[in-house]
């Protein structure tokens, strides 16, 4: 027998939440006559967040594409991650995921972006960066913000989480513009 899923981890909310996102971009293409160009920079959700958006029948007139940068190689080599910042913060910290949500714009011509870098577990975890850290860049019109958040549950459980807080992180900021 299956147990139902709790609410953090229910897809079906994160759908909703791209369909919002989806009427949101076009009010803003109506207000401003301008068309946001919004890309996704995943490592710990790994792809679940542009799987969500690409649901989305007609997304593709605003979402351009994702990178899924699950090692640090591709994070140094397609996001311009410094190493130096890598050795200094990680690839788990604040630094890493403003980096990675400012080279959307700045390398991809993005609107509007997300990136989110984490320990999704069971291992990789420590005292000082837990298994369920995440942190996710959010990248708004050349500005970036980064949240940290710490989710708990298995491995599935937190990157479905992280997903849905970032989906609805981002309906919140865009809603603000």
């Amino acid at each position: 027998m299956t147990k139902p899923m709790d609410k953090e981890y229910n897809i079906t909310i994160n759908e909703k939440f791209s369909r919002l996102i989806f009427s949101k971009l076009k009010d803003i293409r109506n207000r401003s006559l301008k068309t946001p160009k919004l890309m996704i920079a995943e490592s710990l959700t790994g792809g679940m967040i542009s799987d969500c958006l690409t649901g989305v029948a007609g997304i593709s007139e605003f979402y351009k594409g994702s990178l899924v940068a699950y090692c640090n190689t591709i994070k140094t080599a397609v996001l311009n991650v410094g190493e130096d910042t890598l050795e200094k913060h990680g690839a788990v910290s604040a630094e890493t995921a403003s980096r990675m949500a400012l080279s959307l714009g700045e390398l991809y011509g993005a609107d509007l972006g997300i990136a989110t870098t984490g320990i999704a577990g069971p291992g990789g975890g420590s005292a000082q960066k837990p298994v369920g850290l995440v942190y996710f860049g959010f990248f708004i019109n050349g500005a970036v913000s980064v949240e940290r958040r710490i989710f708990s549950g298995g491995r599935d459980a937190i990157r479905r989480q992280a997903t849905r807080f970032a989906l609805a992180q981002l309906l919140r900021l865009i809603r603000e513009l």
